[in-house]
């Protein structure tokens, strides 16, 4: 199965960390967030990614095809407005990078790089700033049991804000943190058949135009995960997330097993 990963937001609320670097492009330890989420798919098996570049996308190109992963004088194929690298490094991995627009939604986006996932009946689909420990073949099985179009992860939501209950007059019932209200929200990691094109017709979003219209219609799922999950949205999630890895204590990385510990010169 393929990988489209949304590379071409602004980015705004990590501005202060990454104003002049792609927010998939920020490092966690020594590499990108964008390769730490790229491994953990390649480590399930995933590994042919199609990268919606937008905002800064010269330099998310740049960066696979003349430094970190990219091998010196390895084979790259380019077409009008897209370029594949092939044999990263020591990652067996094929890369398109797309150009999806500049303001373009996430929808759009989506559409634009249809083409490159060659008649795929089921890819998965991410907003590249998120981190999680789910067990993709499970979530895989439990999509491929039923017949919905679209699936998301379901998380706990991680931040610090408060939920209130509260009676018409503005009595407080209660406030609790939001981790402990029985909320759940959309984290991302979706599973998309190619049925998903024709819900998003007319420039809509995926997740505020088509999601809502194949809820109505009971063609989208969402897959309770009460795990790890965290974004980088903001500085201080950066820092959560630089903080547990330098901790040695990162739960995404699910290859550790597999020697990459070893590999990477982690001690």
């Amino acid at each position: 199965m393929k990988v489209v990963l949304f590379c071409g937001g602004l980015g705004t609320r990590l501005m202060e960390h990454s104003q002049r670097t792609p927010k998939p492009i920020v490092s966690i330890g020594t590499r990108p967030i964008l390769w730490h989420l790229m491994k953990y798919y390649a480590h399930y098996g995933h590994k042919e990614f199609i990268l919606c570049l937008g905002h800064q996308g010269d330099m998310i190109r740049e960066y696979f095809d003349r430094t970190g992963l990219g091998r010196p004088g390895g084979p790259v194929s380019r077409t009008r407005g897209s370029i594949e690298l092939h044999g990263l490094g020591v990652e067996d991995w094929k890369i398109t990078c797309v150009d999806t627009g500049l303001e373009t939604n996430i929808g759009q986006r989506l559409s634009a790089v249809e083409p490159y996932l060659n008649g795929d009946d089921i890819f998965f689909a991410n907003y590249a700033d998120g981190l999680t420990d789910l067990p993709l073949r499970s979530y895989v099985d439990f999509f491929q049991r039923q017949e919905a179009i679209g699936a998301f992860a379901c998380v706990r939501p991680p931040q610090s804000f408060h939920v209130v209950t509260l009676q018409d007059d503005a009595t407080v019932n209660s406030i609790r943190p939001a981790s402990e209200s029985g909320m759940w929200i959309n984290g991302g990691f979706f599973i998309l058949r190619r049925e998903i094109f024709d819900h998003l017709r007319g420039g809509e979003d995926l997740v505020e135009g088509a999601f809502p219209a194949l809820a109505r219609r009971g063609g989208l799922l969402a897959y309770r995960y009460p795990g790890f999950w965290a974004c980088m949205d903001t500085f201080k999630e950066y820092q959560h997330l630089q903080s547990l890895y330098e901790r040695g204590d990162a739960p995404w990385t699910v290859w550790r097993r597999s020697g990459w510990r070893a590999m990477a010169g982690i001690r």
